[in-house]
């Protein structure tokens, strides 16, 4: 129960076990003895050292302090941390990119005209003055901030429904542009509950199937009399106890005895009544210089006592002269048992071996009774399973166009067995000691190419994401440690574990899992994306109808017109249509196929060449519209107080029938996705239509933005001219899903 307090170097002990998992990641205890590691020892097999931090699980020693403060493992990790500086996210950079281009395209054009209609037109310079002004406030979208801070806003809801708590908002959208995701293996990928997932009789092969310490779960083949003895000496000689807690089955003791205990209980149907059957009166403890533990059980009604040992197979065999069969015990077959064990290893699978001997019941637990004569029943392998859904999400990942990379404190072999389950590639495997032995350029080709890391240290970490953010990579980054802290912070997004994370994990990250669970993050990536398209939307949105505005006053100057668009109407245009009908877009669900597309190049515009194609198509055709509108109202006796109403409504009603193509960047629209979750869109709709008739018809409106009132064929007129954009954006859409589908097949 103690913490370690200073790195020691250990100069006594009796069966000293000490949980590392905070600087290592693994959470079985480490046991440690008093010969000297080497100087390049992992720090998951330094065994002759206890760390500070760490915390005693058995035994008792002592050691001499050797490091204090900032120079132990920890306070290396800690100043690691420290030097780490946050990174600024894609979209940010995108969005400062756009916001430079659209204000000097701003200056520009407010400049342009300004000079081409006093110098060349020969307009008063205080109406071009005003032009100019109308200009600005057409073409910067005031809303666009508001509408990317809810965007993001209600990514965090979401991902919070997810069990995914982000800390810090930008990073919502990060997910949505990782190409590599970089994972912790236990807890995460793993369940985090070693469990007995193979035992090997002398008559056959049996697999266990189960969650867990839950007790419940399938053996095939069935048990037969020599598993059920197996089994009974697991249940018989074990400390450990499991118990439902909130719906959770919980250990309580040893992780190793408790994948027994399972193993025990699912094999046994009478579990309770062997207990009664054969009490425990006497033990031997587990000592590491024995590798094994023993107890004794006494039957008054059979009259004999049963010692029932597990321990170390390489340990355990040597004490067997026979083992369990089909008719009980007979001659044992040592090659077998042997080969049985070198395999369950190369697999990744701890091993434990289980023996009996029956003995007079006068008898006493000796260790000379352990040492001869005992029956061999079975070895069996343990590990920390994957989490089935862990594997789908993977799965989902590399569909997505995702790499993701195991870096583990285990030993190379349980990583491999591991993550051949999880469907990683498993044909090269490096350690840290190796990572250690590279130069800058080798440890860039092994960050791309090598997708398991096993025995890493805190700095192999950092070096590991430094180098996949050198080739471009935008990299996710999980850890629950002390150890994990500095590659979370240097990480473009780092994501923390909840449930088994130390508060510096989670300082260190920008979110944190709440249910430990490498599935949401697959769940946090598709909200990124979508995130990320809903933003996209929105400038698609914002954009050409802004540039409409500015191009209608343009056409305006050029042809020595009056302004068909005040600025004060472009004012109320820009903050009607921000508050309603663009920020319905910020709630849009995700696209079909958000996550069958690879993720986005590092360094792409927001605006690609296609879509800023869409963005001048609009713009153009809205501006038409609207001079046509204008113009022929003029021509035919209209006032201007009216052309510009029914200028001001076409514009409106243009954007409000815009708003339905960019419910979908590509797809069309005329599809039953469109009625999916569509209130926000018809709410926003119907809003701005409302306050457009406000705007026409409030008397005090009419008199401060110039108006006259518009019948009922005026508002049919419009709404028909409006219509015709839809068309328009649809058509565009289906030549570029035309164009794109020539591409491929050509391909």
């Amino acid at each position: 129960g103690d913490k370690v307090p200073a790195d020691l170097r250990l100069l006594q002990l009796k069966d000293l076990a000490c949980d590392e998992s905070m600087l290592t990641g693994e959470s079985v205890a480490v046991r440690k003895h008093l010969e000297a590691d080497a100087a390049d020892v992992p720090l998951a097999e330094q065994c002759g050292m206890a760390f500070m931090g760490t915390l005693v699980t058995a035994g008792v020693a002592r050691g001499l302090v050797c490091r204090t403060a900032a120079q132990t493992e920890i306070g290396r990790i800690s100043e690691l941390t420290r030097q780490v500086s946050l990174t600024a996210t894609p979209l940010q950079v995108q969005l400062t990119r756009f916001a430079r281009q659209l204000s000097i395209l701003t200056v520009v054009i407010a400049l342009l005209t300004l000079l081409i209609g006093n110098l060349l037109r020969g307009l008063a310079l205080d109406d071009m003055v005003q032009a100019a002004i109308g200009i600005a406030v057409a073409t910067i979208p005031e809303g666009l901030p508001a509408i990317v801070t809810i965007a993001l806003a209600i990514g965090v809801q979401r991902m919070a429904r997810q069990q995914a708590l982000v800390r810090r908002l930008p990073s919502v959208e990060v997910l949505g542009s990782v190409d590599v995701i970089c994972s912790d293996k236990t807890g995460t990928l793993t369940a985090n509950a070693m469990t007995a997932r193979q035992c090997v009789t002398a008559v056959q092969l049996h697999r266990i199937d189960g969650d867990g310490y839950n007790p419940q779960g399938s053996i095939a083949p069935e048990a037969d009399a020599a598993l059920i003895a197996a089994a009974r000496v697991a249940l018989l000689c074990n400390d450990a106890s499991v118990s439902q807690e909130d719906g959770q089955w919980r250990l309580h003791g040893d992780p190793t005895e408790g994948a027994l205990l399972v193993l025990a209980r699912k094999a046994l149907t009478n579990a309770s009544e062997l207990l009664e059957h054969w009490p425990r009166v006497e033990e031997l403890p587990f000592e590491s210089e024995r590798r094994y533990m023993a107890t004794l059980h006494r039957s008054d009604t059979d009259g004999v006592a049963l010692l029932a040992v597990k321990g170390a197979p390489d340990r355990l065999i040597g004490c067997c002269d026979s083992q369990f069969g089909s008719n009980g015990p007979e001659p044992l077959e040592l090659s077998r048992w042997q080969a049985e064990l070198q395999r369950l290893g190369a697999d990744g699978m701890r091993v434990m071996a289980l023996a009996e001997r029956r003995l007079p019941v006068d008898s006493h637990a000796e260790h000379a009774l352990v040492e001869q004569g005992l029956c061999l029943l079975a070895l069996v392998g343990i590990s920390d399973p994957p989490r089935p859904e862990a594997i789908a999400s993977i799965a989902r990942c590399h569909q997505a166009g995702i790499r993701v990379k195991m870096i583990t404190g285990d030993n190379p072999v349980t990583a491999a067995a591991i993550g051949a389950e999880l469907g990683l590639n498993v044909q090269r495997v490096m350690t840290g000691a190796e990572l250690d032995q590279l130069d800058r350029n080798g440890l860039d080709e092994a960050a791309v190419s090598v997708d398991i890391f096993a025995r890493t240290s805190p700095a192999n970490k950092l070096q590991l994401v430094e180098a996949l953010q050198r080739q471009g990579r935008v990299v996710a980054m999980t850890g629950d440690g002390v150890n994990d802290a500095p590659a979370l912070r240097q990480a473009n997004i780092g994501i923390a574990m909840g449930g088994k994370g130390t508060d510096a994990a989670r300082e260190a990250g920008d979110m944190v899992l709440t249910d430990d669970n490498f599935a949401t993050i697959a769940h946090a990536v598709a909200e990124g994306r979508t995130v990320y398209d809903n933003v996209v939307k929105s400038i698609l949105y914002i954009l050409p109808t802004s540039l409409a505005e500015a191009t209608v006053i343009i056409l305006a100057i050029l042809l020595g017109w009056t302004l068909p668009i005040t600025p004060a109407q472009i004012l109320w245009i820009n903050m009607v249509t921000a508050v309603t009908l663009a920020l319905a877009l910020a709630f849009e669900p995700p696209e079909p196929g958000v996550m069958a597309r690879p993720p986005r190049p590092a360094g792409q515009s927001l605006i690609g060449a296609a879509l800023a194609g869409r963005a001048a198509l609009v713009s153009v055709w809205a501006a038409l519209l609207v001079f046509w509108q204008f113009s022929d109202y003029l021509s035919h006796g209209a006032s201007v107080e009216l052309a510009r109403a029914v200028a001001v409504n076409t514009l409106v009603m243009i954007e409000a029938v815009y708003l339905i193509n960019c419910r979908f960047l590509d797809a069309s629209v005329l599809s039953p996705a469109i009625v999916r979750r569509a209130g926000p869109m018809l709410g926003a709709i119907v809003g701005v239509v409302l306050l457009q008739l406000l705007y026409s018809y409030l008397p005090w409106s009419q008199q401060l933005f110039g108006l006259e009132s518009l019948s009922a064929a005026d508002w049919l007129r419009l709404t028909a001219v409006a219509l015709s954009i839809f068309v328009v954006v649809e058509l565009e859409k289906a030549l570029r899903r035309w164009q794109a589908a020539h591409h491929s097949a050509r391909q």
